[in-house]
């Protein structure tokens, strides 16, 4: 018996931002992505490897304003991407946390696709500025992530001087810590992994 393809593909398109995603969760971390913002698809790069998500993304976005727009829609699609490849989360194992170091920053995520989106949000960076991204964009991406997934995100840079490597753990935790609450538990494949039955909020 084969298991179905937990796969999704999305499509939003504004007057600011056009933005297609496509994600296959069985992947290998296959990754094509192209924002237009280079910081965001090292991130995105990052994030679709450490999961073992293959990760499509193509976006266009009013950069000539600043990358507010376009950071904050590409993770909306992502999180619904996210969502609906999971489907109604049957035999998944739901929660998962991560630590990851780079160099002398360490990032702690934990994740729970509960249903009810809830970012806590704890890094704090120097820099006011990674490549053309301001920093403050990485809380507004998560935000937006956690919102369209419909789950409950922690993360927390513990430590770190270089913002660079802080925002790296973050999203190497993230990926981390998404690639467990995904994974299919043998045990429970065909339950959906809460009291109620259902993992919708």
């Amino acid at each position: 018996m084969t298991s179905p393809a937990r796969n999704a593909a999305v499509t939003r398109k504004t007057n600011e931002t056009d933005v297609t995603l496509s994600l296959n969760l069985d992947g290998t971390g296959t990754n094509s992505i192209s924002t237009g913002i280079g910081f965001l698809d090292h991130m995105l790069d990052l994030f679709g490897k450490h999961s073992l998500i293959d990760l499509r993304v193509q976006a266009e976005g009013d950069l000539h304003i600043d990358a507010h727009h376009t950071v904050e829609d590409v993770g909306l699609v992502l999180g619904q991407a996210l969502r609906e490849a999971l489907g109604d989360k049957r035999g998944i194992s739901r929660y998962g946390h991560a630590y990851v170091p780079m160099d002398e920053a360490l990032a702690r995520a934990v994740v729970d696709f509960s249903g009810r989106p809830h970012l806590v949000w704890n890094a704090h960076f120097e820099m006011p500025r990674l490549g053309t991204m301001e920093t403050e964009l990485l809380r507004e991406f998560f935000q937006a992530v956690t919102n369209a997934a419909q789950a409950n995100v922690h993360i927390h840079v513990l430590y770190g001087d270089n913002s660079h490597h802080q925002a790296e753990a973050c999203f190497k935790a993230f990926a981390r810590a998404v690639r467990m609450a995904v994974s299919v538990d043998p045990r429970t494949a065909d339950q959906i992994p809460s009291t109620k039955g259902a993992l919708d909020g």
